[in-house]
Order: C-alpha cells, then structure tokens, then sequence
C-alpha cells in the first residue's frame, strides 16, 4: 500500500505562485519504481491530467494550458514530488491531486497522461486563485 500526502494548496492572486509537493511513503514501497503526476478537478469538471515525470526524473509532459508556467520535479532521497505553479490565473483554480504509477517502466512510448495509468492517488489539497 502507497500513501501519497499533498501539501502547500492555499489561496493566492493572480500572477502569484505556488509549490505543492507530495510525499509518498509504504512498506515496501520504492519511490523511483513510479511514475509520479498532478492532476486536477474543478467543481462540475472532470479530473485531468497536469503534468507528470518519468521514474528517473529525465522526462516530463504537460497539459497544454499549463506549459510554461508550471514545472515538475521529484526527490528521490525525500519520496518526493513537486509542482512549482507559476502566473497562476483565476481557471487555475481546483483541487490538486498527486499519484503514482506504481508498474511504470523506465521507457515508456508514451508519457503517463490517463488517469488509467495511476494506482494511488492522495486526498487532494485546494488552490484558490483570485482574480
């Protein structure tokens, strides 16, 4: 069993920045073994896809509407997981959810963008972004 923590959801202004960052642990559980992604949801709006990084670290992908602004990045020494949010706009606004591929492979022929792909999932935390 995987628990996948999120942290650093708040409210902020528009143009402002935020960092979550996700911390995973389990027994038996070895971090660099997955791959790791945020996604979203809105109220009345399906979960989709953020961004997500590779099980070394060397790849990352991006929903369109955040590339540019937002970047991933993983700690293999701290289990960790984060998404540095920048020039966040008021559409921006939405639960953000960490998981975990636990059966990725090191090369896959395509990023992990389906919710398919993930098997744990954390609780979530909000990002409110005023306009």
């Amino acid at each position: 069993q995987v628990q996948l923590a999120e942290s650093g959801g708040g409210l902020v202004q528009t143009g402002g920045s935020l960092t979550l960052s996700c911390v995973a642990s389990g027994r038996s559980y070895t971090f660099s073994r997955s791959a790791m992604a945020w996604f979203r949801q809105s109220p009345g709006k399906e979960r989709e896809f953020v961004a997500t990084i590779s099980r070394s670290g060397s790849t990352t992908s991006y929903a369109d509407f955040v590339k540019g602004r937002f970047t991933i990045s993983r700690d293999g020494a701290r289990n960790t997981v984060s998404l540095q949010m920048n020039d966040l706009k008021p559409e921006d606004t939405a639960v953000y959810y960490c998981a975990a591929a636990s059966r990725a492979i090191l090369a896959p022929v395509r990023p992990y963008t389906s919710r398919d792909d993930y098997d744990y999932w954390g609780q979530g935390t909000q990002v409110t972004v005023s306009s």
